[in-house]
């Protein structure tokens, strides 16, 4: 897949990003090289690899689900600026 500079200007636009006209042969050509690296990641056999969340195998920690006691209303309403019926009051937003 190539990319010219008609492509590269339409994708800055949609990226919402302003490029000079002088500067999209430079963009059409970093996206060429972009999807050059992709196709070589593409001819990689990787048949029978094992996806991986990290280079070493580890464990996430867990904590044991049970039930805790919750009814913490009124202390964590103390740390509120403005707190009115039990709730977080904040200021309206929309006219």
């Amino acid at each position: 897949m190539s990319i010219d500079t008609t492509t590269a200007a339409r994708v800055a636009k949609l990226a919402r990003i302003r490029v000079d006209e002088a500067a999209l042969p430079a963009l059409a050509q970093e996206f060429n090289t972009i999807l050059g690296f992709i196709e070589q990641l593409n001819e990689v056999d990787v048949a029978g690899v094992e996806p991986m969340t990290s280079v070493t195998p580890m464990r996430l920690k867990r904590r044991a689900d049970v039930v805790t006691d919750g009814d913490r209303q009124a202390e964590i309403l103390s740390n509120a600026p403005d707190a009115r019926e039990g709730f977080f009051a904040v200021p309206k937003v929309v006219e």
